[in-house]
């Protein structure tokens, strides 16, 4: 039984290490790629670990593999939020949490007793508890079919399976769960790894499941979208989506669909007579969005740039703004505006005031003097 699970876990390990090289090596810029092959390597850190072999005492050289393992749930965590959060930005405190966890799980294994165990174990399923909510959360927001329907196989499954290795340690501390318990975790480890592989392996640069389309965000528009332009450009295009797409831009742009509240995909897609998944695939495919709230905030935030940028509402506050074109506090508005702009909403009004009256200063100054300038 020994080396069927030896083989079990040289393989993992071997499949493991691999798409973690493949990761690193197409799409190191992907912070969702990144945070996958750190996750692959803690895996294969634990499946060598783990093993009966080790049971009676781990060697000291291979304690930083056991330190690795130990921070893999925050890694898990981190590689689901930078998977399906769109807005997911790497930050430094990020390492600092995996230290920290490192650091309690350390602590714990030094201190040995079931309480400090157990506490550790508590940790690691906080973690992957946070790491099935971002997988699920929302769900019914994204639009990128293949990542949808890949949430609960791949990011679910592994959380469950990091749950079951966690409580399996706490009932069967040490390894005192035999070689049967050996295998099943070995057997287990090799599937799991298979599906991860498989998932990650069939992304491709049309976005399906990691980003590799890192394309610079349009700039806002600081006059309303015109519906004739857009009927303009769908009439170049003679496929039976366009009528869907022409249903849709005059949805938005005309009627202001985007400014109601609690819109969802589903009524949206009843409004327009089309199904859910009909509306996910034009929107992502042919608009280019990734997430429905993105998408609607891309007409809320144009729209609030048009109003910003006009003389003649100078005087009406940005609140009044922001909630009239849809958004539903404040604090959501500000985030997404800076987001898109790098500017706070305030600092964009003054800019583009500013920007308005010198250019009508350049246009009206210029003429007296050119024509005093010829008197002389």
């Amino acid at each position: 039984m020994a080396v069927f699970e030896a083989a079990l876990r040289g393989g993992a390990v071997f499949l493991l290490i691999l798409l973690a090289v493949l990761l690193v090596r197409d799409a190191r810029q992907i912070a969702a790629a990144r945070f996958a092959a750190f996750f692959a390597l803690g895996v294969a850190c634990y499946a060598v670990v783990s093993a009966s072999e080790f049971a009676a005492g781990l060697p000291a050289w291979l304690l930083p593999l056991r330190f690795v393992a130990m921070g893999n749930p925050v890694v898990f965590c981190l590689f689901a939020a930078a998977l399906f959060d769109d807005d997911f930005k790497p930050s430094w405190w990020q390492g600092l949490a995996w230290l920290a966890v490192v650091a309690v799980g350390a602590s714990c294994l030094w201190i040995g007793t079931p309480a400090a165990r157990i506490g550790f174990s508590t940790v690691g399923l906080a973690c992957n508890a946070v790491g099935a909510w971002y997988a699920l959360a929302e769900r019914s927001l994204d639009l990128v079919e293949q990542r949808r329907r890949l949430r609960g196989m791949l990011v679910v499954v592994i959380a469950f399976y990091a749950t079951a290795i966690i409580a399996s340690e706490i009932l069967y501390p040490g390894g005192s769960g035999g070689p049967a318990l050996g295998m099943a975790i070995s057997a287990g480890v090799l599937a799991i790894v298979m599906v991860f592989a498989a998932a990650l392996f069939v992304v491709n640069r049309d976005g399906s499941l990691i980003p590799f389309d890192q394309s610079e965000p349009q700039p806002l528009a600081v006059t309303p979208r015109r519906p004739a332009a857009a009927a303009g450009v769908v009439g170049q295009s003679d496929d039976e989506g366009a009528p869907m797409l022409l249903a849709l831009r005059r949805l938005m742009e005309h009627d202001r669909a985007y400014r109601e509240e609690g819109l969802s995909i589903g009524g949206l897609a009843g409004r327009l007579g089309i199904a859910e998944h009909a509306l996910r695939r034009l929107i992502n495919q042919r608009l280019g969005h990734r997430n429905f709230n993105a998408f609607l905030n891309g007409y809320r935030l144009d729209e609030v740039a048009a109003a910003l940028a006009d003389p003649a509402q100078e005087a009406v506050p940005i609140l009044t703004i922001a909630l009239d074109a849809g958004f539903q506090s404040l604090g959501p508005f500000n985030r997404a505006f800076k987001s898109r702009t790098g500017m706070t909403p305030s600092e964009f009004r003054r800019e583009q005031l500013v920007s308005r009256f010198r250019s009508s200063s350049h246009f009206s100054e210029p003429r007296f003097r050119t024509s005093e300038s010829k008197g002389h």
